[in-house]
């Protein structure tokens, strides 16, 4: 009779703030897969690190959680244990850690995330996700991300901030913001 194994999945470590690579190394050391996805910085500082984490404050292991058991990550040395969801450890499916090492591989050749072309005030549309349609204002690049905040305009033409990935927005067609400056300055 052949003995069923667990297979292993991939789990959500949290390290400790700004401990990420020592945790990393420890948890290698200790026998067990890790995937920490880095990107380039560009530093203003040239004595800062040129590479940080792509998450902050987290990394992925692989493990056997009923043969290892919680408590190894939660005392290991610079970590603050596993991601929890329910009460349970939060399993990352293969598909995704995949995906994110694509995209992470994406941004070293394009040397670091990019910088968005758009101006603060410019007028743009979200074109996708929960708010597609919706008008915004361009505010700021969040630093170290690939998502922005905007101005989102609401009913009664109030202004509420968004964090969105820049992916999702395109600038608004000329007719409509100049349609839309024209209403300003009528009111």
């Amino acid at each position: 009779m052949i003995e069923s194994r667990p297979l292993s999945r991939w789990y959500v470590l949290r390290s400790k703030p700004h401990k990420e690579a020592v945790l990393c190394r420890h948890s290698r050391a200790s026998g067990h897969d890790v995937f920490y996805p880095t990107i380039p910085l560009k530093p203003v500082n040239p004595r800062a690190a040129k590479v940080g984490p792509y998450f902050p404050g987290y990394m992925f292991i692989r493990t056997v959680i009923s043969e290892v058991g919680e408590s190894v990550f939660h005392w290991m040395p610079f970590s603050a244990g596993l991601v929890h969801v329910g009460g349970e450890p939060a399993a990352v499916p293969e598909a995704t850690v995949r995906a994110i090492a694509a995209r992470v591989g994406q941004i070293w050749a394009a040397g670091g995330l990019q910088m968005v072309d758009y101006k603060a005030g410019e007028a743009l549309v979200i074109r996708e996700g929960a708010f597609e349609g919706y008008q915004a204002i361009f505010d700021a690049q969040l630093p170290g991300t690939e998502r922005v905040r905007v101005l989102l305009k609401m009913l009664n033409d109030r202004f509420v901030p968004l964090e969105i990935q820049a992916a999702l927005l395109e600038r608004r067609p000329a007719a409509v913001a100049e349609a839309v400056g024209t209403m300003r300055r009528a009111a």
